[in-house]
């Protein structure tokens, strides 16, 4: 790292997903300062401060309104981590911003395209740093599969096949992520949304036609657990997308990428990487450099070891593809045509 000053850190959201980020954070002694937490769930505030005792640690404040901690703790921040609810992201993302800081925002970015829109403009306007918490668009794996594919070294793609599965109906029971006036949708807007962006992300084109199928499974919120989709972009290539929510305890998925001079095979965290290229009978694993964190590479991307691979911009176009899946799957599969994007490349 190039930083020898850690930076001042706020976590916004003290569920689950943040006392994850915390404990990576804490081992970041060299890089990482964590000054301040705010959460509306005393249960929550109290389950991370253990975290901090267990190391050693004096736990920072938390607070539970997010006006008062910015008043008192922006000036005193660089960056903060937003980990909470998905209906919340959009505007405790603009405060942030607009209060001066850099921000590591939970996925999905937000839960409609009009909220992508406006996030893009405050953080343009601003000029402060935003990376969605995408682990496949951040991957050192998927990295690499793109840079390859806009070399043109794999050929032209042909089609791409991907499913992710968890027994997140149980797992998850009564749990804010199964209401969809909070989390924006159910599994495939949830662990599915890994899907979309890695899909997305190794595609590098628009969509221009989706058909899709959502099933609740009765489920008491109405939230999906079982999801279809196919999909066609730009250049044709087909894509097939499986999100089954409702099946036995594991999480676990499977992409491959059909093109003509090779297949990848991945999975939507972007944890690995094999090939198999023209000629050869099997698969190999790629090697890469130790992956790193999903803080420990947004520390590389504020420091300027690395272009931003999710900017809010990602965000949008993953929304957008949401949309697209909601407003046909309300229509029983009927194919919605999409508009053109046309994203700039990092």
């Amino acid at each position: 790292m190039t930083e020898t000053i850690p930076i001042r850190v706020g976590v916004i959201g003290c569920g689950g997903m943040a006392r994850q980020h915390v404990r990576r954070m804490l081992r970041e002694t060299t890089t990482t300062r964590l000054v301040a937490l705010c959460d509306l769930s005393p249960s929550a505030c109290a389950a991370t401060a253990a975290i901090f005792r267990e190391a050693g640690l004096e736990p920072p404040p938390c607070f539970s309104d997010l006006d008062q901690f910015l008043v008192e703790f922006a000036p005193r921040l660089d960056a903060v981590l937003i980990a909470t609810p998905h209906a919340y992201h959009h505007d405790q993302a603009v405060a942030c911003l607009e209060a001066g800081l850099d921000v590591l925002l939970e996925k999905p970015m937000v839960v409609s395209t009009a909220e992508a829109w406006s996030l893009i403009e405050v953080q343009r306007r601003t000029r402060r740093l935003l990376v969605v918490a995408f682990n496949g668009g951040l991957s050192p794996y998927i990295r690499t599969a793109v840079k390859w594919l806009r070399a043109g070294e794999l050929g032209s793609v042909i089609s791409i096949s991907a499913t992710v599965w968890e027994g997140w109906g149980n797992a998850y029971a009564g749990h804010w992520k199964q209401r969809p006036e909070v989390s924006g949708g159910g599994f495939m807007f949830d662990t599915g949304v890994h899907m979309m962006n890695t899909v997305a992300t190794l595609a590098d084109e628009d969509f221009v036609e989706i058909a899709a199928w959502l099933d609740t499974r009765g489920h008491p919120h109405g939230a999906d657990l079982l999801g279809t989709v196919m999909g066609r972009l730009a250049s044709g290539a087909m894509v097939t997308l499986h999100a089954s929510g409702d099946t036995i305890r594991s999480c676990d998925s499977e992409v491959l990428m059909f093109c003509t001079n090779a297949i990848l095979r991945t999975g939507v965290w972007g944890e690995r990487l094999e090939i198999q290229r023209a000629g050869e009978n099997r698969f190999e694993r790629v090697e890469v450099p130790a992956a790193r964190t999903v803080w420990q590479q947004f520390l590389a991307i504020r420091n300027g070891e690395m272009a931003n691979p999710c900017p809010p911009e990602v965000g949008l176009r993953v929304v957008r593809l949401w949309e697209a899946i909601k407003t046909s799957a309300a229509n029983n599969g009927v194919p919605v045509k999409c508009e053109p994007l046309l994203l700039a490349r990092e």
